[in-house]
């Protein structure tokens, strides 16, 4: 019990915290919040995380609904959730300075009353990546109880956020721009590694479900074969 819950937890950290990256979300955040006084730069870090979490967990929890709405299997969701994760990998390792947002959305944000939601939490920590690797961890989930495990790695996913965007004054300027490359280039080289992970899964679940394995038996028997 205790070990699959940490099972669980420690996947879904390591799945989420290299997609979220929040440390290439850091000099956005201080772009977007110059001029702002510590204590509302503080307040707007902190809102941006609670909105992350509630993104997440309502991934999470209302994942499956949707799954089973639609009609999409969980091979197929593997699928897909690695194709978006590869891409985003795909797009880090060649990163554009100016990528994550442009010029114009950041003097709007900048002049907004509140970026905490858009654009910190939407898209930049919790965007499409994010929600696809927080529903695919929801298919490995096997008891209720489990979800509160894949809960908690995504709290502690917000937490290590948090963390970075409290200080991201600091942690730019330590790093600098060459350590944000290649930090951010060596979250991408991960990410690709996790996306093509599930796309492997859902490929081998895909063809071994039983549908599948029933369909090709039948066909076979249809040979004449005994």
């Amino acid at each position: 019990m205790l070990q699959d819950w940490l099972v669980l937890i420690g996947g879904t950290f390591a799945a989420l915290l290299p997609i979220t990256n929040p440390f290439s979300v850091a000099p956005v955040f201080v772009s977007i919040t110059e001029g702002m006084a510590e204590s509302r730069r503080d307040q707007q870090a902190r809102m941006a995380i609670v909105y992350t979490c509630c993104i997440l967990v309502g991934a999470l929890l209302v994942g499956s609904v949707v799954l089973n709405f639609f009609g999409i299997s969980i091979p197929a969701l593997r699928i897909a959730g690695g194709l978006v994760v590869a891409r985003v990998g795909f797009s880090m390792l060649d990163p554009d300075p100016g990528e994550n947002l442009p010029d114009a959305s950041k003097q709007e944000a900048r002049n907004a009353k509140d970026i905490a939601f858009t654009p910190l939490a939407m898209p930049l920590l919790s965007g499409p990546g994010s929600i696809a690797v927080t529903i695919s961890m929801a298919t490995h989930v096997h008891r209720p109880v489990e979800y509160f495990a894949v809960a908690i790695g995504i709290l502690l996913v917000a937490f290590s956020a948090w963390l970075v965007l409290r200080s991201s004054m600091e942690v730019v300027k330590f790093l600098g721009q060459t350590g944000m490359t290649a930090l951010t280039r060596l979250m991408g080289f991960l990410l690709v590694c996790i996306g093509i992970q599930f796309i492997a899964l859902g490929l081998f679940e895909g063809v071994t479900s039983d549908a599948v394995v029933d369909t090709l038996l039948k066909a076979y028997q249809s040979t004449g074969n005994p």
